[in-house]
């Protein structure tokens, strides 16, 4: 049986359980003879909880158990003994074999594989019976317990919301949970880095050339301050003086200028460049805005520019994040009190200048949020500048020279041939946590800023 018609099936028996129990809810309460502390409703959603959430949680765990209960039973078939020592090379035989066992059709790479095959789905059929079972009974069990609970005088909707708000508190924590253990692979991986490579000479060397790395100064070769300010030139710089003014510009047009039907149209079109996919952004910026950039370059005296400059990938960066600074000052130029403007227009005030004076100041707390967010989307992003920026790592200050950024150089080193443990590929593991301290940094400020400068209206 599969997992999805085994979840399926307990999920009807879920149903099950809740049309009981709201009949024998019912009858309790039929005829007005006895009041009953929850609704009929309630009491089935009771029996239908216990009836579906320990199977579900069951198999959440058994799918992760399983492989290793599988793999221990192949291993002790006797064809199981010719498998090599090397760890990498018995995982791919025995990844073989249980593709072989899915499809048995499929032809075998590796004769062992295919000896190993029929042990593997016979013990793959063994604990997948073995954990419908459990499954099952564990759903009988506890809408069995549940319905046995069932009377007048039973706190079924009390109990119902604290299961609810032990799951809503569980969902919340998933992101929590996953940011903290991105943190701390993060953080383990990185220290292995230092181990190797000193912190000063990471965060302050000037030089960064990852190919030729000497053994015993391996920090000579992982200076990242080219990297840390192609990444703020680009994504702090170019791109915001591109987001910030088309951003905040368009905002004012449409919250204070543009007739309610052209609103209507502007807004959505404006907000489909947020969901237009980054390679297609790394598309437009290395096939298009870059040979432009170049052709201009060339037409300002500098005969050997390069095609992948830090303005192209600036500006297409900067189009990109137009949405996120035009809606956080939307928002907060329309949710300045209609008062406010109307009173600086009483006073004889032109429109232009109700904006100057009274709105953008009012809701510049917003605004900024909204910059410091764009800021932290923009120096992580990835496609674009593996697309339209160049991987050399310069200090510059000319937007028409080639430069590079983290995420740049995080995929160069994550996608070479270099041995894990090495400092050229922990380095990625570096550069990772020093960009997630920046971003997480950000959001923190845009966040504080928001609290701090909010002003309440009446």
């Amino acid at each position: 049986m599969t997992f999805s018609t085994l979840v399926f099936l307990i999920v009807g028996l879920g149903l099950i359980g809740w049309l009981t129990a709201r009949a024998r809810a019912t009858r309790f309460d039929r005829g007005g003879r006895r009041r009953l502390h929850s609704l009929p409703a309630q009491h089935g959603w009771y029996v239908a909880l216990w009836t579906v959430i320990p199977p579900i949680l069951f198999l959440l765990a058994w799918s992760m158990i399983e492989p290793g209960l599988v793999s221990q039973a192949v291993m002790a078939h006797p064809a199981a003994a010719q498998l090599p020592d090397f760890d990498f090379e018995r995982q791919a035989i025995l990844a073989e074999a249980r593709r072989l066992a899915a499809n048995p059709g499929m032809g075998a790479f590796n004769p062992l594989a295919e000896q190993l095959a029929p042990a593997m789905a016979e013990a793959q059929s063994h604990y997948a019976w073995m954990g419908t079972l459990v499954a099952l009974l564990l759903a009988f069990a506890g809408g069995a317990f549940g319905f046995t609970r069932i009377r007048a005088g039973f706190e079924a909707r009390t109990r119902v919301e604290r299961i609810i708000m032990v799951m809503l508190m569980l969902a919340s924590l998933i992101a929590i949970l996953t940011t903290l253990g991105i943190f701390l692979s993060l953080v383990r991986e990185s220290l292995r880095f230092f181990s190797m490579v000193p912190v000063t000479d990471f965060l302050f060397g000037t030089h960064w050339a990852p190919q030729v790395i000497d053994s015993t100064d391996p920090g000579a070769s992982l200076g990242a301050v080219p990297l840390f300010w192609g990444t703020f030139f680009i994504g702090a710089v170019i791109a915001m003086l591109v987001a910030i003014p088309f951003g905040l510009m368009s905002a004012i047009y449409l919250t204070q200028y543009a007739a309610p039907r052209v609103r209507r149209w502007m807004k959505p079109i404006l907000e489909i460049l947020a969901g237009v996919p980054t390679v297609v952004y790394g598309y437009f910026a290395a096939l298009t805005v870059a040979p432009a950039v170049r052709d201009l370059a060339v037409m300002l005296g500098m005969e050997f520019a390069s095609s992948e400059s830090a303005l192209a990938a600036g500006v297409v960066m900067g189009v990109m994040i137009i949405p996120f600074v035009s809606s956080m000052a939307d928002d907060s130029i329309a949710a300045v009190p209609t008062a406010m403007r109307d009173g600086s227009l009483a006073l004889g005030a032109t429109t232009s200048e109700t904006i100057g004076r009274v709105l953008v100041p009012a809701a510049l707390p917003g605004v900024v949020a909204g910059v410091l967010l764009a800021v932290s989307r923009a120096i992580g992003e990835t496609m674009i500048v593996v697309m339209a920026a160049s991987g050399a790592a310069n200090i510059t200050l000319n937007p028409f020279d080639s430069t590079t950024t983290v995420t740049k150089q995080i995929v160069d080193l994550l996608t070479g041939d270099a041995a894990f443990d090495s400092p050229k590929t922990l380095a990625a593991f570096a550069l990772g946590l020093t960009l997630f301290l920046v971003t997480l940094a950000l959001n923190i400020v845009a966040l504080r800023v928001v609290k701090k400068y909010r002003e309440a209206y009446e």
